[in-house]
């Protein structure tokens, strides 16, 4: 099954390509390599990839642009790989549209277990949610849809997710008024942690609440986690 999964190695450093393009290769999967912004777009142009591993330090583009190009124009799940370790860095590349992100040096078990879990989120297919009858929540005027993984607007217009934003909001309106504690909200297996889902929750506030500085929708319970408030009605 690994075959039929295309991974896009972006950094500019010929060894790093190999090492993980040779590691996930042995690990059943198919992987390209490219080492500029210019590669990536060509092959993404080119070829389905379901996972982009993106370095940010790049010689034409840095990655924290290449990651919102990506998000707006594909799919694909990704993964920051990057020497810039710092805490506000990991933020940043998560804001900009990122699933995860790895720090180098790194240890290619890690990275692995971060390909595996991003690659489950991004699969229309994924196991961490049960089928149901019921695939198409409203609330508040918007409207998503868990089978084609569509987000509308009140306006009707075609709102685009990360992967990590799409499965938030899914177990969200999958348990209204509940008080959701951030352990429950990442205890998938190498998911986010705490402080990614507080990233998370502030993207989906820009996104869908009126004033994200005093949210109706998603409403913090201090102490506890989050909840989602409005009523959720499924079509």
């Amino acid at each position: 099954m690994n075959h039929n999964t295309h991974i896009l190695v972006v950094d500019d450093e010929p060894e790093i390509c190999e090492l993980v393009r040779d590691y996930l290769t042995d690990e059943g999967y198919r992987v390209s390599t490219a080492h500029d912004g210019a590669g990536m777009r060509r092959m993404i142009a080119q070829d389905l990839v379901n996972l982009v591993i993106l370095d940010l330090k790049l010689p034409d583009e840095d990655g924290l642009t290449l990651a919102p190009w990506l998000r707006e124009n594909s799919r694909v799940g990704i993964i920051i790989l990057s020497g810039r370790g710092e805490t506000v860095d990991r933020i940043i590349g998560l804001e900009v549209g990122a699933d995860d992100y790895l720090p180098k040096p790194f240890d290619l078990r890690e990275l692995l277990a971060q390909v595996k879990s991003v690659l489950r989120r991004v699969s229309t297919g994924s196991t961490e949610r049960p089928a149901m009858p019921r695939s198409r929540a409203r609330f508040a005027g918007w409207e998503l849809d868990l089978l084609s993984r569509e987000f509308l607007s009140p306006s009707d217009e075609e709102v685009s997710l990360t992967t990590g934003e799409f499965d938030l909001l899914a177990t969200f309106v999958n348990n209204p008024n509940d008080v959701l504690s951030r352990n429950q909200l990442c205890n998938r297996e190498a998911g986010p942690s705490g402080r990614m889902i507080d990233v998370q929750v502030g993207r989906l506030r820009r996104k869908i609440e009126d004033d994200p500085e005093n949210p109706a929708i998603i409403k913090t319970v201090r102490g506890c986690g989050y909840m989602f408030a409005p009523l959720v009605e499924w079509i």
